[in-house]
């Protein structure tokens, strides 16, 4: 049994005429094991974010189930924590505050020193020791998107998902957030479902990724196996020979997709919508 399954999930939209219904994307299926890092990639529109929403239990399917752990998911939870692009943090609250109120929600049976600690834990994890007392305002991008991967990682989900957690951040800092995420990882082994449309950093994070249609309609049509060993960094994974394939392989496939436009790209052409998706290692 897989730790997370995403089992023939299909999600439909009031049309904007208010004439029935579009399908943003139909038949999503994959079988995640426990501690795997996946990766989704695709167009604006192809219904990434609202897949990861409907696994965090923020939205309802049209069809389908969730099962994490064997048991369907059926609304929000603790055992799975999503960090946002926009860092979605309380402005009136401290570092430290921001941290410890999940904390608590997650374990309220821990006392106020116990709680503290495994606070300042992950503060130092992520590091913004020296920070525990500033509020959001003084604060950069990159230190608020730390706050909230400190938060997701503290309360230690059964799954993490991530939900572009780096577009708002400059480059240079997101490359190094980058790696701190690598390393927290290495060391909790949390299950992780990722959206970017970042191709460099869904092959720096991920063991799989998955590669969807445009939409409507939308569907899983390949998954890559990232077959590049770990440890991973940014300055060394360019020189895997594997990189520069799987990178040009996404690329082709996004690309393939825009030149077609949104009725369907060469893979929705050459296999039918409930195709299982093509599953490609180098």
């Amino acid at each position: 049994m897989a730790f997370l399954e995403i089992d023939h999930v299909t999600k439909y939209f009031p049309s904007s005429s208010g004439n029935g219904q579009v399908c943003i994307f139909k038949d999503a299926t994959i079988k995640i094991d426990k501690g795997e890092f996946v990766t989704t990639i695709g167009h604006s529109g192809c219904g990434k974010s609202t897949l990861l929403n409907i696994i965090a239990g923020l939205e309802t399917m049209s069809e389908g189930a969730i099962l994490l752990n064997g048991r369907e998911v059926s609304g929000p939870g603790l055992d799975r924590m999503v960090v946002f692009q926009n860092f979605s943090l309380m402005p009136w609250m401290t570092v430290f505050e921001n941290i410890r109120l999940a904390v608590r929600a997650a374990y309220p049976d821990w006392d106020r020193e116990k709680i503290a600690a495994h606070v300042h834990k992950y503060i130092e994890l992520v590091g913004l020791k020296g920070a525990e007392d500033k509020r959001p305002t003084a604060l950069s991008g990159g230190m608020k998107q730390r706050v909230g991967l400190a938060r997701a990682f503290s309360i230690e989900p059964k799954v993490l998902l991530l939900d572009e957690p780096f577009a708002q951040i400059d480059a240079l800092t997101r490359g190094v957030i980058q790696e701190e995420l690598v390393q927290m990882w290495n060391s909790t082994r949390n299950t992780v479902f990722m959206v970017t449309h970042d191709v460099d950093e869904a092959i720096l994070l991920s063991d799989r990724i998955m590669l969807m249609t445009n939409g409507p309609s939308a569907r899983i049509a390949e998954i890559v196996d990232v077959t590049i060993p770990r440890p991973r960094s940014r300055d060394s994974i360019i020189e895997h020979p594997h990189y520069y394939k799987i990178r040009n392989h996404i690329i082709h496939f996004l690309v393939r997709h825009v030149s077609h436009g949104a009725v369907g790209g060469v893979a929705e052409l050459e296999q039918p919508m409930d195709a299982v998706p093509l599953v490609v290692r180098f």
